[in-house]
This record gives structure tokens, C-alpha cells and sequence, in this order.
């Protein structure tokens, strides 16, 4: 018999031998791992299409595999408040590499409670108690259920253009529909009202809200920072109608803004923080949210109701103790104040002189939002930029917007630096492309005038509230389309309400054949 053996393709598995050259090995064939095992849109990606891979860090600067410096004015979007590979916190993580990496989840984690001490001491208020995840997104996702569980109402409020992350109840508070629309139905009971609109938000507020939940400044919204009061009157509200507040300082957090927590420039103390990305001191992940002690005793019956594998690991604990100290010995949100007015007086230089390129200025602290008169402008400038050795981003709610978050640590003659490179970039756009642009831009903003005009010209179905006794909550239910299916017809709608004759016949046979076979037996 004649065996006959199939060709089996045999995958190969890829093996770096670790030693000196390792990270040159693997910095060779990144752009390729890259495309195709992470993302195939790496190919057109700004760093990735440059083939650009991050190669070494310190301080203010990035360094790619072929030794280019680069300024960063982004900082990781907020993650490297203290600089890259600060010594402090890279020392106290390679320390805890000796003694404890993860802990063992059964006996007590003692990092874990020295940095939930340390956050109690400089926390505003009376803001005690912390939960440890690794995340900004887990930090809102805890948020929510912790206010869900201690008012037994179940409705959030939060505001259109936030970015509150995107897992499905943090993506639920999120009010940007290009990242909401491709994945409802999301979470029930979220409401979106206009950022900076008291009104609106009081008219928001029912007997079944839980809580509200806001960025101080909105990040990803384009650096929105509200009218001075607002937050003071959201609190005076939130307290009015016994609604918690939930104040997202993921990235507003840990010295950012000029103070420690941005809620702190109004003297806001909210009922439950988050904060997350600097908070791991630019080496470790690690989410948190705070909470006082009269809430946190609703997890006492339960305290495994809400849990994470990995939150609160040594090994981020410790980057997150030594980040803390760090900002305090190195007093960096006050220097990330003065820093901050020194890049917001260049930038309003460079506006004045460049009035048709740059629309816009805000911010608050080292949190700049630098907004131009096009999105096609802003992306031509931050390509530049890169080519020139200056890291920045735009804000991922608002094209047209660039942000500027550099590390705490920056200094006046490296904010020349980006100054002086930025508006020689400006200098060299001619009159005709920065028309061009603009009448893009012109198009492109009569389009969505369209599109929104359609939007509230919609009629809107009414949603009623039903009680629901199970749970002692009200459901809100969304309402019944009425009219016909698909494919339906005036006899098939006769034949929904009544019998046709072939049915009633055939009933009526059905019962003879019946009767006929009880006479037989």
C-alpha cells in the first residue's frame, strides 16, 4: 500500500539571543513585526512608514535606531511627567526585582498599602481609599461601578467630546461617536450634555443618576478647558441633587496642570478619582481610583466585587511611590506652571506673527492644545516636526488640534527649541497652500454643519421609564418601532390578524379526520 505524505508548512518560531546586540536585532525587523502581527496600517503610520524605532530614552529626548535625537513634546500622551527613565523610579523598580515582582494575591501587599497612604496624603480632601488596576480605563471602569453600587441608581452623566477610554463601560462615558458608534449597543443609562454647560447639565439630572463624570480639562476633546467656576458650580450641583462626582484625572493628574491634581486650581474635592498614565513615573502601567471612606464601605460585605490580577503589583507600586516623590522633592507641578506660561507667551508670539496658520491657544500648565485653521494643516506641520526632531501628536477627538505635553522637566532653552523649529515650518508655507487648506477646511466645516443640521432635524423617539421591582431600579426602554417588516403585505398583514380560508379549511379538515378516527376506535 503507498503511503502518500501531505507538505505541512512549518511556521518558525523566532528566537533573539539576549545579549548586547539583542535590541539592535530586533529594532531591524520591527517595521515588518509591526505590519504584520500588530497592525497592517503601520505601513502608513507617521513613525512607523520612517521606519523609526524607538531605540534609547532619557530625560526630555528620544533616540531611534540610527542614533537621530528627538525633542519630546508629547510625552507618551501624559505618561512621562517626571522625564523618561527618571534614576529614581528606575532604581526603586530594579530593586523590587530582588525582593517580590508580583505578589502572591494571598498575603498582604505592602507596596501596594504604602502607596494607597501616600496618595491619602496628598489627595484632595477627604479622599482615602484606592483600588489599583493598570489603566486609565480600568481606573473609570472601577469608577462607575463603585458609584452604580453605592446610590443603587444605575444613570451617568458625562459631556460630548470626553475621552474616558475605550473598554465598553469607560467607552459608554466616552462622547465621541467614531469610537461609540462601531460597537453599540454600549452600556444603558450614559447621557452626553455639552462640556462646559451647566444648564444642560443640571437639566441632565433624574432620580435615577448616579453620578457625573468629567475631565477637568478635556484631553482628547482638543485641550478644552472650561469657563474659571465651572467645575466649583458642577460639585455645588452634583451635591444639591446627592449625585457623586467623578473627576477623571488620568491625564490632568500627578502635577500636569501646575497643581498636584487639576481639580486643585478651583478646590474642587470630588468622590471618586481616577488617575492612571504619569502615575507609573513614565516605567511602570498603573491605574488607580480614590474614593472616601463612607462610599468605600459598600465593597466591605464584598471586598472581591471588583478585582484585578495584576493591579496593584509590586513592581508598578513602588515606580508609582518613588514617581510621587519625585514631583514633590523636584516641586515639578510648580515648575510645570511656570514652564506652562512660558510656552503659552512663545505660542501667542508665534500666533500673532502667523495669525493664518494658528486659530487657537489653550491650556493650562505643561497641557497645551495648539489648534490650527486646518486639520490638513496640522498634519503637514507635525510631519514636519518629526522630519526636524520634535515629537508631538494631535488630540484624538479634534483633528485640527496639536497637543503639547512635554515632561515636567523641560526647560526654557528646549522650549526655544520647539519654538523656533515650529515657526520655521510656519515661515515656509506659501500664501497659495495656506489657501488651499483653508478652503478645505471651509468645505469639510459646511459638511458637518449639514450632517448636525440632519442630526437634529431627526424626530427623536420618545424612551419611557418602567419600574422594574427585581432590581428597584427604572429601566429605560427604548421604544417599539411601529409599521410593517420588510417584505410584508396587506395579505400578509390579513393573515396575521385572522385565518385565511385554505387555514380554516385545513383546520376544519384536521378536526373531521379526528372525530372519524375517535369513531373508529
Amino acid at each position: 500500500m503507498a503511503v502518500y505524505r501531505k507538505d505541512i508548512k512549518v511556521k518558525r518560531f523566532p528566537v533573539v539571543e539576549r545579549g548586547a546586540s539583542h535590541y539592535e536585532d530586533i529594532a531591524g525587523q520591527a517595521l515588518d513585526n509591526s505590519i504584520n502581527h500588530l497592525n497592517h496600517c503601520y505601513k502608513s503610520k507617521l513613525c512607523g512608514a520612517e521606519g523609526a524605532v524607538e531605540f534609547r530614552d532619557g530625560g526630555v529626548y528620544t533616540y531611534d535606531n540610527t542614533g537621530r535625537r528627538y525633542l519630546d513634546c508629547l510625552g507618551g500622551y501624559g505618561i512621562f511627567n517626571v522625564g523618561h527613565r527618571h534614576p529614581k523610579v528606575i532604581n526603586a523598580v530594579k530593586a523590587q526585582l530582588d525582593q517580590v515582582c508580583l505578589h502572591s494575591q494571598d498575603l498582604l501587599n505592602p507596596w501596594a498599602a504604602h502607596l494607597a497612604s501616600q496618595l491619602a496624603a496628598i489627595a484632595p480632601g477627604d479622599l482615602q481609599y484606592s483600588f489599583f488596576g493598570n489603566s486609565g480605563a480600568e481606573a473609570v471602569e472601577g469608577a462607575i461601578k463603585l458609584a452604580r453600587l453605592y446610590t443603587g441608581k444605575t444613570e451617568i452623566i458625562s459631556t460630548k467630546n470626553a475621552y474616558h477610554g475605550v473598554t465598553m463601560g469607560a467607552l459608554s462615558a466616552t462622547g465621541r461617536d467614531v469610537f461609540r458608534k462601531p460597537f453599540e449597543p454600549l452600556l444603558n443609562g450614559f447621557v452626553h450634555v455639552p462640556f462646559g454647560d451647566i444648564e444642560a447639565m443640571e437639566a441632565a439630572i433624574n432620580e435615577n443618576t448616579a453620578a457625573v463624570i468629567l475631565e477637568p480639562i478635556q484631553g482628547e476633546g482638543g485641550i478644552n478647558v472650561p469657563a474659571p467656576g465651572y467645575l466649583r458650580k458642577v460639585r455645588q450641583l452634583t451635591k444639591k441633587h446627592n449625585v457623586l462626582l467623578i473627576l477623571d484625572e488620568v491625564q490632568t493628574g500627578m502635577g500636569r496642570t501646575g497643581r498636584m491634581f487639576a481639580c486643585e486650581h478651583e478646590g474642587v474635592v470630588p468622590d471618586i478619582l481616577c488617575l492612571a498614565k504619569a502615575l507609573g513615573g513614565g516605567v511602570m502601567p498603573i491605574g488607580c481610583f480614590m474614593s472616601t471612606s463612607k462610599i468605600w464601605k459598600v465593597l466591605e460585605s464584598n471586598p472581591s466585587i471588583h478585582n484585578s490580577t495584576f493591579g496593584g503589583n509590586p513592581l508598578a507600586c513602588t515606580a508609582a511611590s518613588a514617581c510621587i516623590e519625585v514631583l514633590l522633592e523636584e516641586h515639578l507641578p510648580a515648575r510645570a506652571a511656570v514652564m506652562g506660561n512660558y510656552f503659552m507667551r512663545k505660542f501667542e508670539e508665534l500666533q500673532a506673527k502667523y495669525a493664518g496658520c494658528i486659530s487657537d491657544i489653550r491650556g493650562r500648565g505643561l497641557l497645551i492644545g495648539l489648534e490650527f485653521t486646518s486639520k490638513e494643516l496640522r498634519e503637514k506641520v507635525q510631519v514636519e516636526l518629526f522630519h526636524r526632531g520634535v515629537l508631538v501628536a494631535a488630540t484624538m477627538n479634534a483633528n485640527r488640534t496639536m497637543r503639547i505635553e512635554p515632561p515636567l522637566i523641560i526647560t526654557e532653552s528646549q522650549i526655544n527649541l520647539m519654538i523656533d523649529t515650529l515657526g520655521g515650518i510656519l515661515s515656509e508655507i506659501s500664501e497659495e497652500e495656506l489657501l488651499e487648506f483653508n478652503a478645505l477646511a471651509e468645505s469639510q466645516g459646511v459638511e458637518a454643519e449639514a450632517m448636525e443640521s440632519k442630526k437634529k432635524a431627526a424626530p427623536r423617539a420618545k424612551r419611557r421609564r418602567v419600574p422594574c421591582p427585581r432590581y428597584g431600579m427604572r429601566l429605560v426602554l427604548a421604544p417599539v418601532k411601529k409599521g410593517k417588516k420588510k417584505g410584508s403585505s396587506k395579505k400578509g398583514a390579513k393573515l396575521k390578524g385572522s385565518p385565511s380560508k385554505d387555514a380554516k379549511a385545513g383546520k376544519k379538515s384536521k378536526k373531521g379526520s379526528t372525530d372519524k378516527s375517535k369513531g373508529k376506535k
